[in-house]
């Protein structure tokens, strides 16, 4: 198996590698051999479960120049989630670095270089903690063994500090650009032998805002996020930043119906416009699409506003033959439909006990349906790419989630080999899971193709962006629970409804799939004698897609609502009855309730630990203040779920006022996501999920009659206001321990919000809230 030093590992397989050949330079560049039985596994799980899978090699992550300039590559998308910071934290404390000498670098998408690059499902530190650690305890090895060498000393009389190799006996360093070169001659280290610094060593890691003092009782400063200071001055460089000289500037009429086709076009008066260069048509993909472009008109031109004025100006008929019944979507009919065969029975996902003879034989009987309407990802930067293409080449800039699939589909679109399409990935200006869906990018490399040489940028409007999102799912969820004379549940049926998003790959399944129905529906941990769980169908009919927590969202809401429901039904305090419905702490196998898919995750490595979801309601309720007396008008709320391998528990302090205005006083969030590599930014996380979730539950809405989006802009489609803020967030993390696997950060936040919001509402107002967004339900 012969590979060149800079392919190592593209399939996790371990081999013996010498720096050979390198040309003469001021880098030094790391490669490494690593152990093939180590490598392999008899089922993949986590970042080995992923296409492209995990690298470690150092050769790909890590440069080291003569000046001692450290240059980390990042590799995964940053949105705002701080995630360019916190991987190259890693590396720089394993490594030894001073972070005033660290530099970033953006990789570019290439998963066989790379290992996986699609920054979504909350994996990014929890898939690439550990090799990227053993990356940078590579290099730092080798450095060691060239000053050994140097001095012609035992390897083990060295020991790296910070940005030099210190010789312990005498004192003596030399700095790591100084070492640069001889450690290019050295082969590297076996991934077996390597010295992963104790958890007591770090300088950076698991480190508050602020000074500190490591192991040595040096002062160190926790590290600034790397984009702040662009970022708040106007220097950072998002996809709209990247431009050319002689760019041409496309927008596009994509049809209003998902599924139409252009039937007819009349350019004339759009080529009349000024600037307007050329008016093309692009073809689109029959249902299902995939990532594809939804086709249309594009118009382009020598700037944006023009290209708009061209569009509008377009005549065009649409065909909506294709879309089928599309064409007549109505979502306040299709809830009314939802309802109504929420009363059926639908496919039983999960059954323990006799739930009839529970709810028969049940002194009380508790009942309820839930609703979530589609919503947009409507990231603050909407979608736009920039592609050129010369010389059977492609280069595409587009603030991307998953460059791999950008790659793999303009390649197919334009008929070439995934190695003749560079995508470089620019700041996103948020992204929520729109980003991930390349379509956009096809888009610009499709215009760019009619001309060689020539940059074009395809911008999508506010409105492109509501009107052609990937919707999260509209959601119906229908409960019904038994209780004892003493309010204790005997039986529990959950029907839950909503399009799955794999009628965007395939036929429509009309039934959730297996990773959907994972997210917090069969897993659902309480501990209750008879649970019947059923799934009927809902048909998909607009582009369904990931949203920030996917269908947690709308299981969380429902599940946290209906245990509110049943406590008020027993008469018994909310938190004391979520305890007890847990029931005593334990560990459940994902697969004994039917989840096979647990994140991609090992389950003995992640299973849903019931003591840590008491952890954080007992955390966040104690830390509220849960109990004490609130005036009229005034109440607290609760919930708590289990995501992404995480725990969180919210609380709301909400009043009510006299003209149904709504001050959220506090927000009290446990989050448990096990050992905390970058406290600051899961802090920042739980906060930003705080006010998402606060939106989601307030204002956020997508609408369709005939087939078509009714909200056009954020006038329409409404988000948290700073009035809807709450006038304090406390986070408090807990469980901060390194012998547990780490759990994701970016997403499980979310789910409990909406429900804790709703319950706190009720608490001060008596008024249940089961549809959302909550709107004027409070007048």
């Amino acid at each position: 198996m012969n590979r060149s030093s800079d392919n190592l590992i593209l399939e996790n397989v371990s081999r013996r590698s010498f720096l050979k050949g390198l040309a003469a330079g001021s880098a030094l560049v790391l490669a490494a051999k690593w152990d093939l039985a180590l490598a392999q596994q008899e089922k993949p799980y986590g970042a080995d479960a992923m296409p492209g899978g995990w690298v470690d090699d150092p050769n790909v992550f890590i440069r080291i120049d003569e000046d001692g300039t450290v240059t980390i590559v990042n590799h995964r998308a940053e949105m705002g989630q701080g995630i360019r910071t916190s991987l190259v934290m890693v590396a720089a404390d394993e490594l030894g670095a001073d972070w005033q000498r660290v530099r970033v670098e953006q990789a570019p998408g290439n998963h066989d270089k790379y290992g996986n690059q699609n920054t979504d499902g909350s994996r990014s530190m929890r898939h690439w903690f550990d090799p990227m650690r053993r990356a940078a305890a590579a290099a730092r090895t080798m450095l060691e063994q060239a000053a050994a060498q140097r001095w012609a000393v035992p390897v083990d009389e060295c020991q790296a500090g910070v940005h030099v190799v210190v010789h312990e006996p005498t004192g003596r360093e030399l700095a790591f650009g100084e070492l640069a070169r001889t450690a290019r001659e050295l082969p590297v280290p076996e991934r077996s032998t390597l010295r992963l610094k104790p958890r007591e060593a770090w300088r950076y890691l698991g480190k508050e805002t602020g000074p500190h003092r490591n192991v040595t009782g040096d002062k160190v400063q926790r590290p600034l996020a790397i984009d702040s200071q662009d970022i708040v001055t106007g220097q950072a460089v998002y996809g709209a930043d990247v431009g050319f000289d002689d760019m041409l500037y496309a927008v596009i009429a994509r049809p209003p119906v998902y599924g139409a086709e252009v039937a007819s076009v009349d350019q004339a008066e759009a080529r009349k416009v000024p600037g307007v260069v050329d008016v093309r048509q692009i073809d689109g993909t029959r249902q299902p699409g995939g990532f594809e472009p939804l086709g249309g008109v594009a118009v382009l031109a020598e700037n944006t506003w023009a290209a708009i004025q061209g569009r509008n100006a377009l005549k065009i008929e649409w065909d909506n033959g294709p879309a089928g019944d599309n064409a007549s979507y109505d979502t306040r009919a299709f809830t009314e439909e939802l309802m109504q065969r929420a009363e059926s029975p639908g496919q039983v996902i999960r059954s323990e006990g006799d739930i009839e003879s529970a709810l028969g034989n049940a002194e009380t009987r508790v009942q309820a349906s839930y609703y979530m309407p589609h919503m947009a990802q409507a990231p603050m930067e909407p979608p736009v790419a920039i592609a050129r293409m010369s010389d059977g080449r492609a280069e595409v800039w587009a603030p991307l989630q998953n460059p791999q699939a950008a790659r793999d589909g303009v390649a197919q679109r334009l008929g070439l080999e995934p190695d003749a399409v560079t995508v470089n990935v620019t700041l996103l200006g948020g992204g929520f899971g729109r980003k991930s869906k390349p379509d956009f990018v096809v888009e610009a490399a499709e215009l760019a193709k009619a001309y060689k040489g020539r940059a074009v940028r395809v911008q999508w409007t506010r409105e492109d962006d509501l009107h052609h999102a990937y919707f999260h799912a509209l959601s119906v969820d229908r409960l019904e629970a038994g209780l004892d004379a003493d309010g204790k549940a005997l039986g529990w049926r959950h029907r839950t409804l909503s399009p799955s998003i794999g009628s965007l790959f395939a036929e429509d399944p009309r039934h959730k799939g297996n990773f959907e129905l994972g997210m917090g529906f069969n897993t659902l941990p309480f501990n209750i004698p008879a649970i019947q769980l059923e799934n009927p169908p809902a048909s998909a009919h607009v582009r369904i897609g990931w949203f920030r927590a996917v269908y947690n969202l709308s299981h969380a809401f429902a599940i946290q609502s209906f245990v509110a429901e049943m406590a008020e039904a027993a008469g018994r305090d909310h938190r004391d009855y979520l305890l007890e419905l847990l029931g005593p702490a334990r560990e459940i196998n994902p697969q004994a309730v039917g989840d096979d898919w647990n994140y991609g995750e090992n389950p003995d490595l992640y299973p849903i630990d019931v003591g840590r979801l008491r952890g954080v309601v007992e955390k966040a309720t104690a830390e509220a203040g849960w109990g004490k007396q609130r005036p009229a008008g005034r109440g607290m709320g609760l919930a708590v779920h289990h995501s992404f391998a995480s725990y969180a528990a919210v609380v709301f302090d909400v009043e009510v006022q006299d003209d149904s205005s709504l001050i959220i006083h506090s927000a009290d969030i446990a989050f448990d996501c096990g050992p905390q590599v970058n406290p600051e930014r899961i802090r920042s996380q739980m906060e930003g999920a705080c006010v998402m979730g606060i939106g989601i539950a307030l204002q956020s809405e997508i609408t369709l009659a005939e087939g078509r989006v009714q909200q056009d802009n954020f006038h329409q489609y409404e988000f948290a206001r700073m009035r809807h803020a709450p006038r304090a967030i406390r986070v408090h993390l807990i469980n901060d321990n390194p012998d547990i696997a780490p759990g994701g950060v970016g997403e499980p936040g979310l789910p409990p919000v909406a429900p804790a919001l709703c319950n706190a509402i009720h608490a001060a107002t008596g008024k249940r809230i089961r549809r959302l967004p909550v709107g004027n339900q409070l007048s």
